[in-house]
């Protein structure tokens, strides 16, 4: 399912440099092949804007070769923006206005930093709920990240999220609860996943909403989980659509932050995330900067290019493939006309007959 370049957004080019099948739209135009029309509602702060647009457009890229899909990314009121990323976001995303008009075949909801205890009192609440809201009626299936799970299901179910003990923050083993349901066939049984969360929905809670369970660790809880109905809303807490340096960029900002005295202690590393010999040379890294702060030294060089080299992804083919089972079922189900969510005949309360 090749990406189509729509529009002159810089991340189609990025992709086609790394190697990604990208299609112009002249291209496109002579393929006798239907379109999925995606959108993609980006909250993600400024200094990971750009980079979850490159991690989704890539899973959605990765499917296989049934379709061309059209990615619509855009975003709503109430985050803080820069400048720079302000003029990003006018230059090549979509009103909500217009992808309403429009319509959309599957939408992709990304996490958001927030600021308050609880969700409802965040300034994006009202304009995420009118996005949700919008979505239930008119799109086939919304798959959610992180956050906009936990902001989804507390608005859809009332459950709302606990606060950790500390943060779930690493890549955990993962194996998979319900073998039958296809969002999950043909997949690995037993996988890695990122997570990077300082709250959590439990799988008691889920299930006694009539949520199911697809994929859970005995350590980071729930990964996966779909609506009562089986394909509506995918929801996800981990991060399947993180690179491999996804949590390294991470990392360095927390050290970053501590070091300007943000935060009171050295973060500690993501759980089975640096292998020794990195985590030799990053204790080492953090005697230096303990002393440029203590002394009001300039920061340390952080040894980024070192560490990249043996960071390991062990997620990626496994996310790609639920992409894929995903995008599948909407292809196999949505009405052609994009603003209407299935075709004749489909049960809106069991849409994939399960």
């Amino acid at each position: 399912m090749p990406l189509v370049a729509h529009t002159d957004l810089p991340t189609f080019q990025r992709l086609k440099d790394e190697g990604e099948d990208i299609l112009s739209p002249q291209r496109a135009a002579e393929q006798d092949i239907r379109e999925l029309h995606i959108g993609l509602l980006n909250m993600m702060p400024d200094a990971a804007l750009e980079a979850t647009e490159r991690q989704f457009f890539r899973l959605v890229g990765a499917c296989n070769q049934i379709s061309q899909f059209h990615v619509h990314p855009f975003t709503i009121e109430g985050l803080p923006r820069s400048a720079a990323s302000q003029a990003h976001i006018d230059q090549y995303y979509e009103s909500f206005e217009k992808i309403k008009a429009d319509g959309l075949d599957a939408l992709i909801i990304s996490g958001a930093n927030v600021t308050h205890n609880h969700l409802s009192e965040e300034d994006f609440w009202q304009p995420l709920t009118e996005v949700f809201a919008w979505a239930k009626e008119n799109v086939t299936s919304i798959l959610c990240s992180c956050l906009a799970t936990h902001a989804l299901i507390e608005w859809c179910y009332g459950i709302q999220r606990t606060r950790l003990p500390a943060k779930r923050w690493g890549v955990f083993s993962h194996s998979v609860t319900n073998r039958t349901h296809p969002i999950v066939a043909e997949i690995n049984t037993r996988f890695d996943v990122p997570h990077s969360r300082f709250n959590e929905i439990f799988q008691n809670d889920m299930e006694e909403k009539g949520l199911i369970v697809l994929v859970r660790s005995d350590i980071a809880g729930v990964h996966l989980a779909v609506s009562p109905d089986g394909f509506r809303i995918i929801f996800f807490q981990g991060h399947p659509e993180y690179d491999d340096i996804s949590l390294l960029k991470e990392y360095k900002r927390e050290i970053l932050r501590f070091y300007h005295h943000e935060i009171n202690e050295y973060p500690p590393f993501p759980e089975h995330y640096f292998n020794a010999e990195l985590q030799q040379l990053l204790s080492a890294y953090k005697f230096r900067v303990l002393e440029a702060r203590q002394r009001s030294m300039p920061f340390p060089e952080f040894p980024e290019a070192l560490l990249i080299s043996q960071l390991d992804n062990t997620w990626r083919d496994t996310a790609k493939a639920v992409f894929n089972n995903w995008l599948g079922k909407v292809y196999q189900i949505t009405n052609q006309d994009r603003r209407l969510p299935f075709m004749a005949g489909i049960n809106p309360d069991n849409p994939l007959n399960l």
